[in-house]
């Protein structure tokens, strides 16, 4: 539940987070496909990785968070592991994977996490 916490609430996540400079990669899939997505936490270890799905014009969703030490993902409301699963590999970097890619999958995914050294979200 803590850390559940500290998943930006969807309704902050354009307005208060810190966006990266990386670029935005677009992933090109065929229906039925599976995709992995990377997101790397820069200098902030040891925190989840909060992972949101926004369908262009739409309000980011929750999708999941995790947490490197090897427990399941939590996932948000309509979301599962029968889809959705995440994995790291390191404290820093994580990876989103989606299975079975159907046209509804298509929007533009956020990785954000809480920065305790500034006090505030980041995302990517």
């Amino acid at each position: 539940l803590q850390c559940r916490i500290k998943c930006l609430p969807q309704h902050l996540l354009s307005s208060s987070s810190k966006a990266s400079n990386l670029a935005k990669p677009v992933v090109a899939v065929t229906t039925g496909e599976t995709v992995s997505i990377d997101c790397n936490l820069g200098t902030v270890t040891n925190r989840v990785a909060c992972w949101y799905k926004q369908i262009p014009g739409g309000v980011p969703q929750f999708v999941l968070y995790y947490y490197h030490s090897g427990a399941s993902p939590t996932y948000g409301t309509g979301f599962s592991s029968s889809k959705f699963t995440s994995t790291h590999q390191s404290t820093t970097d994580y990876r989103l994977t989606i299975k079975n890619i159907e046209e509804g999958d298509s929007a533009v995914y956020h990785c954000a996490t809480w920065d305790d050294s500034v006090n505030e979200y980041v995302s990517q």
